[in-house]
Parts: C-alpha cells; sequence; structure tokens
C-alpha cells in the first residue's frame, strides 16, 4: 500500500468515521460483525478451539455463545480504536475510568517520584487502555510497542497511541530510552501488553487457562533491573464503549522476590481478568502454537 493512497483516502476515511457519534459506530460495529464472523468466518476455528482448550468444562453452546459476544466486543474494539483520532478528553474520561484504588495507587507512585511497570493483557479495549494513562496522570507515560510491519498503519498507531503527549517507545529500543529517562531523573510508567507469544526458548512457562503457555519474561527482567514496582493493570467492560481499569500491585520489591514469581503473579491476575468476562480477551490470537520445552525457565 503505497503512502499516497493511505494518506488520501484511508486517513481522511477513518477521520470520517471517527467524528460519528457512538451509536453510529455501533451500527457499523454490528454490520461488521456480521460480515466477519458469518460471511468471512475470520479465524473462527481459531477462536473457536482456544475457547474449547481453555474452557474444557464449557459445553459447546456455551462456547458458541462466547464465540458470537467476543465478535461483537471485537469489533466494537475497531471501531472504538478510531474514534481516538478525534475523542475528547472529557467524551473519554467520561467511557474509561479507573478504579478508586487504581487512581489512588498510581498517585501515591507519582507523588513520589516512583518509575513503575504497567503490565496488561489484550483484554477489553487494550488501545484504550494503553491511552488512558495520558487522560489521567501527569507522571509520564512509557508506552511500548511492537513495530507493524506496514510503515504506513505504523506510523498511523503510533501517532494514535501518542496523540496526548505519551512516549511512545519500539520494543527493541525500550532499555535504552530508559537508562536515558532515569539519568535525567524523570520519573515513568512503562506499559507493557504481556500476553504477546513469546518465542518458546528463553520464556517463562505455566499453566494457563488450563495449557501450558509460554509467557514473556520481559516485565520481571525490566523490574529486577531497576528495581521498579510491577502493576498489573486490568481491564473491565461496563457495557458497549464503556470500560473501567482495575490495578493490582504485584510488588513494590521486585529484587527480593525469586526469580519467575512476577511473571507468574501477573499472568495468573490475567487469567483472573479474562475468567470474569470471557468474551472481552483477544481470541484470534494463536496463543498456543508453541510445545512447552523440557526446562521451565531458559535465562
Amino acid at each position: 500500500m503505497s503512502k499516497f493512497f493511505f494518506n488520501i483516502f484511508l486517513i481522511p476515511l477513518f477521520y470520517s468515521i471517527s467524528i460519528m457519534p457512538f451509536w453510529i459506530l455501533h451500527v457499523f460495529s454490528f454490520k461488521l460483525y456480521v460480515l466477519i464472523f458469518y460471511i468471512f468466518s475470520y479465524r473462527k476455528k481459531v477462536v473457536i478451539q482456544n475457547l474449547k482448550n481453555s474452557f474444557p468444562e464449557k459445553s459447546d453452546q456455551e462456547i458458541k455463545k462466547i464465540t458470537k459476544k467476543f465478535y461483537k466486543h471485537f469489533c466494537d474494539v475497531i471501531f472504538e480504536t478510531l474514534k481516538l483520532m478525534t475523542i475528547s478528553v472529557p467524551e473519554f474520561k467520561k467511557r474509561f475510568a479507573f478504579t478508586p484504588s487504581a487512581i489512588a495507587m498510581f498517585n501515591n507512585f507519582e507523588a513520589n517520584k516512583q518509575s513503575v511497570i504497567g503490565v496488561m493483557g489484550h483484554c477489553g479495549n487494550w488501545e484504550w487502555g494503553a491511552i488512558a494513562h495520558q487522560f489521567y496522570f501527569k507522571q509520564l507515560i512509557t508506552g511500548v510497542y511492537h513495530p507493524l510491519s506496514n510503515k504506513n498503519f505504523d506510523g498511523f498507531m503510533k501517532k494514535l497511541r501518542g496523540r496526548m503527549g505519551g512516549n511512545i517507545v519500539a520494543m527493541n529500543n525500550l532499555l535504552r530510552e530508559l537508562v536515558t529517562l532515569r539519568q535525567k531523573k524523570i520519573a515513568t510508567t512503562i506499559g507493557l501488553i504481556a500476553d504477546q507469544t513469546p518465542p518458546p526458548e528463553g520464556s517463562y512457562w505455566t499453566t494457563f487457562l488450563n495449557q501450558d503457555t509460554p509467557v514473556f519474561l520481559g516485565p520481571e527482567k525490566l523490574a529486577k533491573k531497576f528495581n521498579y514496582p510491577v502493576i498489573y493493570v486490568g481491564i473491565k467492560k461496563i457495557k458497549r464503549s464503556f470500560y473501567e481499569m482495575e490495578a493490582t500491585l504485584i510488588t513494590d520489591k521486585p529484587n527480593e522476590i525469586a526469580d519467575g514469581i512476577i511473571t507468574e503473579l501477573h499472568t495468573k491476575v490475567l487469567e483472573e481478568n479474562i475468567l470474569d468476562q470471557p468474551h472481552i480477551w483477544l481470541w484470534t490470537h494463536r496463543r498456543w502454537k508453541h510445545k512447552k520445552p523440557n526446562s521451565k525457565i531458559m535465562n
């Protein structure tokens, strides 16, 4: 896709969608749901198999119900993400709130000028979750991302995620950025999505949703290297296009905890997040494509 086509045709299209009120976006979302679920069956086999493996106790009827709810939610997320182009601060804060305890926790670390690591999964609207910190807190947010293969979409998403002034950093540049921020005595909240599929070697293996699952050790290694507290930030869907973010302190003393424990703990809290509302996790992801090697942790 050429840069000319992207900027001349797609960006105006995205903008025209973004300025529409939510009720119209919900109509479009339902039409998209019909297309990808009933007509194109986008990754439906992957979703159903993931759900069956994760919830072996559930009947086919229950799996089917969760599958449909997931696809409806997934389509909502697509249009909600485009809405980030133009949504106002009051409108966003009306639709995406932090719990009082989450606000108190982040405010406490901010008051002490303490950098923290925020770990989240692909739950609820993770794109809204990634940008939410910029709407509520003064402390710098350093959002970590994996660059997309399409440079046009990569640039578009980077601007979207940093719209309110966030510090958006590619994963391979993160360590250098954190060292620089520390040298400048700038406290930051590091936002990491930790439920992607890492290579089987060098990962932490645990039982997650009834399956052997590799987990990135990155958040734990960063926490131990810089001695930063780790917080799991979970998202709950209240209703269509309304979310609430919770915060669970995993540890504020990472160097006093044995290797693997931090990763185990934030993965278990993610699992609880999913079990509470199964349809809001990203089930299209081929999360279990690797088989467990002999050793559990390989550094």
